[in-house]
């Protein structure tokens, strides 16, 4: 079992989803951050629309402090993908995306941080960086 495989996962639905790693770290994810950082394409656009354009104009509820998680799956052997309360559920959440967002790695800043991996690729509608 590497590093980043789960060992135990806990979700709190109205809280954070702690993970317990294999090589014995955990890690404490408040729901409002996941939903923030939302590895899909929308989110990922929406943070780059905000970063170029801070006037952009906002889903009615871009993962603020009232989000809770109504469920998670996992998926396959690699990822978790959350149902939040605003009905978003399209983000799937690998154990490697997870590592990298670790709010403990970021110093311990979870609100503010605007920036997940992946947010400087292509444009979702531009996938292959042509446009």
């Amino acid at each position: 079992m590497n590093a980043n495989t789960p060992a135990r996962l806990d979700l709190k639905r109205d809280e954070a989803l702690t993970i317990e790693w294999a090589d014995g770290s955990v890690s404490r994810y408040p729901i409002a951050y996941l939903r923030r950082l939302s590895p899909s394409a929308d989110q990922r656009e929406l943070r780059k629309a905000i970063r170029s354009n801070p006037l952009t104009v906002l889903p009615s509820s871009p993962g603020g402090e009232g989000v809770v998680a109504n469920g998670a799956e996992l998926v396959g052997n690699y990822a978790i993908k959350i149902h939040f309360s605003d009905g978003h559920n399209t983000g799937l959440y690998t154990w490697e995306y997870l590592r990298e967002i670790d709010p403990a790695r970021a110093g311990g800043q979870v609100e503010g941080r605007e920036r997940a991996p992946g947010d400087e690729g292509p444009r979702h509608d531009d996938p292959l960086g042509l446009g």
